[in-house]
């Protein structure tokens, strides 16, 4: 028995790999971002949380239709899509402090990182909106600068809905977070 426990106490002191590292080196090295351990904590967690309710929040507003101007429409959207793809970050163990330092604003950065850590979103349409929009600041005060509009990809509002309800609906999916108001709907039907 006690061979057992010594093979078993050297199993557990053995460092986790990760099905991600490779993934992961990959990516720090194209951006020269930090490497960073991914650790799963319930302050993650709830943060996760936090952060996806947040993303249905912001895209009821594009879903209703709110925003008239495109620039506004594809700010909204970066936020939509900052706040979900952060929520699966810090779901799967990374830091809100690495997140802010090397994701910050960049869409695509925050779709790649993801995507490396089993979000498995490979819809090129997302793809083509994560590079439109990153990093998305440039949509909220394009109107201040004295260049070019940034090139907006040609996506209207009714384009890029369906995209950002796929992407919420696969953080959803990924991490199991309750759609917001879900319980409140389920008492009301409840009360039918």
């Amino acid at each position: 028995m006690s061979a057992f426990a010594a093979a078993l106490a050297a199993a557990l002191a053995a460092p986790v790999i990760s099905p991600w590292d490779h993934a992961l080196t990959l990516l720090h090295d194209r951006y020269d971002d930090e490497p960073t351990a991914l650790v799963r904590t319930k302050e993650r967690r709830s943060l996760s949380r936090f952060r996806y309710d947040n993303a249905e929040t912001f895209f009821e507003s594009l879903d209703r239709g709110f925003y008239d101007r495109r620039d506004e429409m594809l700010y909204q959207s970066g936020i939509v899509a900052q706040l979900a793809l952060t929520s699966h970050l810090l779901d799967v163990g990374f830091s809100d402090q690495w997140n802010a330092r090397h994701v910050r604003l960049d869409i695509a950065k925050g779709l790649a990182y993801a995507n490396a850590t089993g979000f498995a979103h490979h819809c090129p349409d997302m793809a083509r909106l994560a590079a439109v929009l990153s990093p998305y600041w440039k949509w909220g005060h394009a109107h201040q600068f004295d260049q070019p509009r940034p090139d907006d990809g040609g996506f209207t509002l009714d384009a890029v809905r369906p995209i950002l309800r796929a992407l919420l609906d696969r953080v959803h999916d990924v991490t199991g977070h309750p759609r917001p108001g879900s319980s409140r709907h389920r008492q009301r039907e409840a009360r039918l």
